[in-house]
């Protein structure tokens, strides 16, 4: 790791520590391809390890608004998923994996973008939990399923259950990782390096995120997402 790496990459994880605190998503959209372009060594363990605070504060911060009866079965699916993921990760290379990442990107970004107003319920919950499942262990990114599901609530209900939702799926896909002997020092001593930036942007969304307009910003965040796994899938 070179101190020019660990800064560029610590701008970048500022900023989508702030999108996801603010709107609830983006964080993983916006890091994976980016890692996947200059580190991708780091995927998924050092992706999954920076989620760990992200999500764990913006839950309590917005602790009154979860729902908690979606959240559960939503993690009854994510806990299943997770082993399909491993698979994945031990059958691919990186190069598969990288266009993994890059397909997977583009394709739940313009499936958040187009998708028709509905109301979750429990067979779409669990649904959701099993492809986040999958997704999220073989390569960090487990967003935009959660976001599509919880798309029309309300802003604080979107961040709170997929904040708690990320949590309880992240320790999960980290101990089956460990278990499965994927996760390396180096991984986790670089999350270690970028925890700093990833809790600055969290702090300053708790600051803004009751003044921004979601929508446009969750747009923004999607196309900014398009763009990286198109990057990433051309590379």
């Amino acid at each position: 790791m070179t101190l020019g790496l660990i800064l560029g990459l610590s701008v970048v994880a500022f900023a989508a520590a702030f999108l996801q605190g603010a709107i609830g998503i983006g964080f993983a959209l916006i890091l994976a391809p980016v890692l996947g372009l200059v580190a991708p060594w780091m995927l998924p363990v050092t992706l999954l390890v920076l989620m760990l605070p992200l999500n764990g504060l913006v839950a309590w911060r917005e602790r009154a608004a979860v729902d908690w009866s979606g959240a559960g079965w939503i993690t009854a699916g994510r806990f299943a998923g997770t082993f399909a993921g491993l698979w994945l990760l031990a059958v691919l290379s990186a190069g598969q994996l990288d266009l993994a990442v890059g397909w997977f990107t583009v394709a739940a970004a313009l499936a958040a973008l187009i998708a028709p107003r509905f109301d979750p319920g429990r067979p779409a919950a669990l649904v959701v939990g099993l492809v986040t499942g999958v997704t999220e262990t073989s390569t960090g990114i487990g967003g935009p399923p959660l976001a599509l599901l919880y798309q029309h609530a309300a802003a604080p209900v979107l961040r709170a259950t997929v904040a708690v939702c990320f949590l309880a799926g992240e320790v999960i896909s980290l101990v089956m990782l460990v278990l499965a002997g994927q996760g390396t020092r180096t991984q986790w001593l670089a999350a270690l390096a970028l925890i700093p930036a990833v809790l600055a942007g969290t702090a300053l969304s708790r600051m803004t995120h009751h003044r921004i307009g979601g929508k446009g910003l969750r747009v923004a965040v999607l196309v900014f997402a398009l763009v990286s796994g198109a990057l990433l899938i051309v590379r």
